[in-house]
This record gives structure tokens, sequence and C-alpha cells, in this order.
């Protein structure tokens, strides 16, 4: 807990988010009782009022959370955003791999796959939703929808909270909004499960870019892109892995409502690893707490200096005009076919499944069985990434990508066979896809666009999520191969725009991207 209490000594109050953890505890154990009633109706709640205990339960979340936010809340934030806007803190380019930077991706990893856990649960819930509620698939899709409208925001709102709470305390903050999240499972209503999932999505939307900023800080540079891809790609891999084996276990037995209570061990779990995780040295320096930065960099070989960054040299003309859109172009549409196979494809694959005869518990191990499959994989794009190319790594995972919608068409058109090779082909280049795409984005562009045009190509990996629950709110329903002919295209544009826009970044000096001569003045 040493570590844990460091964090929250420069913070308004440490009883505070003690005492707001525990009251989002108290309220979610309230919600149970009225859980293990049903048991007899098969964990049936539907339609059942809720009573003064889950009432109050909801009233301690909301304000657990509140309490526990200000509580984490640095004391003079003005002086901390002043102070960190001209810090750069980065390791050196020749630097080793310590056992802390090994740790520290080990922690990150593991909070990742409790992470992406929350929206992989969503396909394996649906089929028990429509069947709880008596709704259409239309009906349902309102909630992958709006949890996925939750990420958006959470993504634009966690970037601001990391900025002013430091990257640990942030990851606390989403870690509490998990715990309390995990009431969705004892909701009456699907309305309810609506909004809850809502502010799951929200809490999960951040953690990514969160991590990905505490890696950049801390890896040496010639090892960050293949650690940020293995980092991404095993929580990815690890995420689904964890909601299907979890679905196949539990969902026979306590129903699909127990895929969102899980949040309330994982959420605690992710609590705890806080104390694994180290605080931002560059957020440190900016509090002032100069010792214990320096006690950070020492552990992870990094170093601070004062940015002082001015390009004399012309820009250079490989990215601007049709060669930068073009780029930008071929990473969004990638992004964007993600989203459509990842929020769309392969969660109504659960569903889709049982409506062919197998039972939940099947389905899900068949899904399970795939994400294992695809685990060694994730090590084999991070060497790509980082010993062969990082444009053709991005190019061969979209093949892969492309490879499964094959099988998924074709296992659709013959009405028979096991989905493993199909799904296990797309969870691997759908995983690999989003472990490389966004390293390789900001590693592609600019300084003068690099934020916006990373920040865009996140963007459009939820946006094809949205669009693929927009199509089925619509009423407009696919069957599994013709949603996999539909998303073919745009993979196959994205690959043949990868290939002929893409620039390969392996080596390659960042500040090359701003000019010609390589004329930059830099300074410390």
């Amino acid at each position: 807990m040493g570590s844990i209490n460091s964090t929250l000594s420069d913070r308004q109050a440490v009883w505070a988010f003690v005492l707001g953890c525990v009251a989002v505890t108290i309220g979610v154990v309230a919600h149970l009782p009225m859980f293990a009633m049903a048991r007899s109706m098969g964990y049936h709640l539907a339609g059942m009022p809720m009573d003064g205990m889950m009432i109050g339960g909801m009233v301690l979340i909301v304000l657990g959370t509140l309490v526990a936010a200000y509580g984490l809340l640095p004391r003079n934030l003005a002086a901390q955003r002043a102070a960190a806007a001209d810090i750069v803190v980065a390791a050196p380019e020749d630097a080793e791999l310590s056992p802390a930077h090994w740790g520290l991706m080990a922690v990150l990893v593991v909070a990742l796959v409790i992470d992406v856990m929350k929206p992989a649960s969503l396909g394996f819930t649906v089929p028990g939703m429509i069947s709880e509620y008596g709704v259409p698939k239309r009906t349902v899709s309102l909630v992958p929808f709006f949890a996925l409208a939750g990420t958006v925001t959470g993504s634009v709102l966690w970037g601001w909270i990391a900025d002013v709470y430091g990257r640990k305390a942030s990851i606390l903050l989403s870690a509490v909004m998990f715990v309390g999240t995990s009431i969705c499972g004892a909701m009456p209503s699907l309305a309810w499960n609506i909004a809850m999932c809502f502010m799951m999505g929200a809490a999960a939307g951040g953690m990514l870019p969160v991590t990905y900023a505490l890696l950049a800080e801390m890896m040496p540079n010639r090892h960050r892109g293949w650690s940020l891809v293995l980092v991404g790609g095993l929580g990815a891999v690890g995420g689904y892995f964890a909601a299907s084996g979890i679905s196949a276990i539990l969902q026979p037995i306590f129903g699909w409502r127990i895929l969102w209570l899980a949040n309330l061990p994982t959420g605690l779990t992710l609590v705890l690893l806080g104390a694994l995780i180290p605080e931002s040295a560059k957020f440190l320096l900016a509090r002032g707490r100069v010792q214990e930065a320096e006690a950070v960099m020492r552990r992870f070989g990094a170093k601070a200096s004062r940015a002082s960054v001015r390009i004399t040299g012309p820009r250079s003309a490989a990215l601007t005009g049709v060669k930068l859109y073009g780029k930008l172009a071929a990473l969004s549409i990638c992004a964007l076919s993600w989203g459509l196979i990842n929020f769309g494809l392969l969660l109504w694959l659960p569903a889709d499944l049982v409506a062919k005869g197998y039972s939940v518990g099947v389905s899900s191990r068949l899904l399970a069985e795939s994400a294992l499959i695809a685990f060694p994989t994730v090590f084999l794009a991070a060497f790509l990434y980082s010993r062969w190319s990082t444009k053709w790594s991005l190019a061969v995972m979209i093949a892969l990508t492309l490879a499964g919608l094959l099988l998924v068409l074709q296992l659709e058109l013959a009405g028979s066979g096991s989905p493993v090779l199909p799904v296990a082909l797309l969870i691997v280049g759908t995983n690999g896809i989003i472990a490389i795409v966004l390293p390789y984005a900001a590693e592609s562009f600019p300084m003068r666009v690099r934020g916006r045009a990373t920040g865009w190509v996140a963007a459009c990996t939820k946006a094809g999520g949205l669009i693929a629950q927009g199509l089925t709110i619509a009423g407009i329903a696919l069957s599994m191969g013709a949603s996999s002919l539909m998303v073919m295209v745009p993979t196959a544009l994205s690959l043949m725009l990868v290939a002929w826009f893409g620039r390969e970044t392996r080596g390659r000096d960042l500040r090359d991207l701003d000019t010609d001569n390589g004329q930059i003045g830099h300074g410390s």
C-alpha cells in the first residue's frame, strides 16, 4: 500500500478516496440479495421492482464515486498545469530493458485485460437479454450502441482526467467506476442496463490511451514500438478470452447477468494493482515532488528535459498533400473496418451461434478456444513490428482479417462446420490491427498533426462499432455471411491503401517527418 499512499499524499484527502471505494463496494453488494432471490427463476429479474436497498445502493455508488474523485484530485491545479507544459520525460534511445520495465508491462497487460473484458462481454450477454426482456435484436442493440458511445466519451474525458489527476490516479478512478457499474447485472429493466453500460463504456474508454501514454514515457525509444504492440495485443486477446471463458463457465449456471457482476471483483483487483503502477515522473515533477520523480526515473532509466523544439528546415514534401491524406485515409478506413468487425460481426457472433442451435456454454467455449489460439500471434505481431516492418506487419494483420472474413462467409454458405478457425483468424487479425494501428499512426505523422491524426484514427475504431449497431437499431438485419461480405470491401480497400501510402517507420527518427534535411534545433 506504500505506493498508493505515495500517490495519494498530494491529493485533496486520502480518507475521501478510501471512503469512496468502500461506499461504492457497499452499494454494489446491496444489489446482490435481489440477484440471489431470483435463483429459482433462472436469475431473471425483468419487471421486478427495485427495493429500498437497491435504490440506497445506487445512491451510495454515485456519492462514493464523487467522493473518491474528490479525494484523488491534486491540490494547486493551475500551478501544476503551468509547470507540466514544458517538461519532457523520456528514456534514452539505447537504454536496456530492466526488471522494472517488464514488471510495468505485465501489470498493464492485466489492467488492459480487465478493461477489455467489459466491452467484450457485450456479445455474450445479448442472447440472454433478448430472451429475458422479450425484445428483438434491434432493441437490444441499444445496449452496445450506448456502451460504445460511452467509450467515445471516455476516450475524450479520460485524456483530460489523466493530465489533471496523473496517469496512475486516473487508472484508480477508472477502477472505482468499474466496480460501480457492475450493478448492471442486477438491473430489472433494459433502460437501466443501457444507462449502466454507457457509464461502463465511459470508464473503459480511456484506459488504453492512458496505458499507451504511461508506456511511452517509461519505455526506451528503441523498445517503445514493440512494447506498445505487445501490451495492447495481449490485453485485447486476453480480455476477449477472459470474457468468453467466464461466459462458458458461469453463464450456464448464473445466467448472462453474472458477466456484469464480475466487474465487482475485477474492478477491486484493478484498484489493488494500482500499488504496482508507478506514478508518471512528469506529473511528479510538475507537482514539485522531485525526489519521487528522480526515484521513478532511476528505476526506468528515464531523463527529464525542458521542451524546446524548433523546426528551421522546410517541411517534408513526402508528408503533405495527397500522400499525407492518403495515409490518413488508409489508417482511418483500417480503423473503421476494425470497429465494424469487433463491435459488429464478433459482437453478434455468440447470438448467431445460439440461433444456429449451439448452447450458450458451447458457443462461449468455441469462442474461448478461438481466443486461446490467437494468444501466440500477439508475440509474432510485436516481433514483426519491431524486427521486420511496421508497415507490412500492419498489412499482414489486415490480410489475416480478410482471410477470416472469407472463412466466415464460407461457413455461412455451407450452413455447417466449426467456427473455431474462422473466428481465430478474425481475432488474430483484428487484435493485431488494434495493437499496431495506433502506435503506427503515432509514428507516421509530423508533429504538427500527430496528436490530431492519431486521435482521429482512434475515434474511427469506435465509429465503426457505432455504425454497425446503428444499422441493427435501424432494422437492417444482415446475416453473418452478408455482414462479412460487406465488411470485406473497406477491409480490402484499407489493405491496398496501406500498401500504397504507408511508410516504413522502423528505425527512423520521428523528427525526419517534420523536415527534409533534419534541420531541427532541439535543446535540453
